[in-house]
């Protein structure tokens, strides 16, 4: 019994697949990819360690040398199943698995989280609230999304993740120079475009688990920031958990039950919702991911629940044992929780804090840069200078020691 596991981006030092699958029995493959294992500065691990097979695939986005290596290694080892945890890789699992003949989410569970068209459509005819949209498939359907949605309108892949591709244009100047610049009909994201109406209001997200078909655990948060100004946003971007007697996390959880029962996902998966809670106090869907949330979302629903979504989602996939209480009755969060982001900005790092301070309750300290690298702009939006998790009895108290932390953080943070 071998699993192949796909590792497109991130540390691997954060996803110990090795740890995860300790009591697997059989052996452990693992393909990553090149470029992104240089981004988090760390080398592939070495075959015969904590893996039978190791692999760094160059250009793991573009090529198809993932798929070719992944079925020389189903050949030559005899893979039984194939993990994957980055959104980006869903969908290439999900082929293998069907050329593979594997069990595992398939493309008819994938897809309705992965398209974006796909996933307004089961929703709206749910009956959920989606913002107004129009697929684009050329410089007229841009056009007359301005003319019926007015602006800002909203441009984005109806494929992509983590902001890329992501256009906002606030006038009809902007969709000018657009049209002029940025508009390329057969660029990577034409004609895989979505438009939409701008929703006003606060982005909550909702992330958790399903275990066997059935919500094992979940919980709202809400950020205290716009996700689309990652380019030019440098300051501190919060992100707090809600408060048990919120009555907007229990909506929150009604509408993400409903959006669940409407994609029909696969029977493990873990997820993560956004939805928009506009001024009217109502509740529209954003989009819907099958994948454990970005930034520092695993930690925060680990320090809620003292499980780790992501590796209770590789076990469940492979029938290995979870904590007994997983697929039982709901359960509330057991302490609240709070993220702190701050985003890539211009300038060189001539000294950054390494280490967390000494506060008992900051729960994750992660810094992306070393001194003496020069930074740019942010380039998507997981490309951070830090994130930092704390946590408390309540939103409030976590929201105040996140206000410290980042007052610690920035009086120690020399650009030039």
């Amino acid at each position: 019994m071998t699993v192949l596991v796909l590792h497109h981006r991130g540390s691997l030092a954060g996803a110990p697949y090795h740890e995860w699958l300790a009591d697997y029995d059989g052996d452990v493959l693992l393909i990553a990819s090149r470029e992104h294992l240089a981004l988090v500065a760390e080398e592939l691990p070495a075959e015969g360690v904590h893996y039978r097979r190791t692999a760094a695939v160059d250009g793991y986005e573009t090529s198809g040398e993932l798929e070719q290596l992944a079925l020389e290694l189903a050949a030559e080892h005899g893979v039984r199943h194939i993990v994957a945890c980055q959104e980006r890789d869903l969908e290439r699992a999900a082929e293998l698995r069907d050329v593979l003949g594997l069990p595992g989410q398939r493309m008819d569970t994938v897809l309705p989280f992965r398209d974006k068209v796909v996933m307004k459509r089961r929703a709206s005819a749910a009956g959920l609230a989606v913002a107004p949209y129009r697929e684009v498939e050329c410089a007229a359907d841009v056009i007359a999304s301005a003319e019926e949605f007015g602006f800002p309108l909203v441009l984005k892949p109806r494929d992509s993740a983590g902001s890329v591709g992501l256009r906002i244009l606030d006038s009809p100047e902007d969709l000018d120079g657009y049209l002029a610049d940025g508009f390329d009909l057969y660029g990577p994201y034409q004609p895989n475009l979505i438009a939409e109406a701008f929703v006003h209001g606060s982005m909550c997200h909702v992330d958790g688990l399903v275990v066997d078909g059935r919500v094992a655990l979940a919980w709202p948060s809400q950020y205290q920031y716009t996700l689309s100004s990652f380019a030019t946003d440098t300051g501190p971007r919060l992100d707090l958990t809600l408060d048990t007697d919120d009555p907007l996390a229990h909506r929150l959880l009604e509408f993400t039950d409903r959006t669940l029962q409407a994609l029909r996902g696969p029977e493990n998966f873990a997820f993560h919702l956004e939805a928009f809670h506009t001024p009217e106090d109502g509740l529209v869907l954003c989009e819907i991911a099958c994948r454990t949330g970005g930034a520092a979302i695993r930690d925060i629903v680990r320090t809620m629940f003292g499980v780790d979504p992501s590796e209770s989602w590789v076990r469940a996939q492979l029938g290995l044992p979870l904590p007994e209480w997983i697929g039982s009755e709901k359960v509330t969060p057991r302490q609240m929780s709070g993220q702190l982001v701050l985003m890539k900005r211009p300038g060189r790092v001539v000294s950054a804090p390494q280490e967390p301070p000494a506060f008992p309750w900051v729960e994750k300290y992660q810094l992306f840069v070393t001194p003496g690298q020069t930074m740019g702009a942010a380039a998507y939006s997981s490309d951070f200078l830090l994130t930092a998790l704390v946590s408390g009895r309540d939103r409030a108290q976590c929201e105040s020691r996140l206000r410290v932390l980042e007052e610690w953080f920035l009086g120690q943070l020399v650009l030039e």
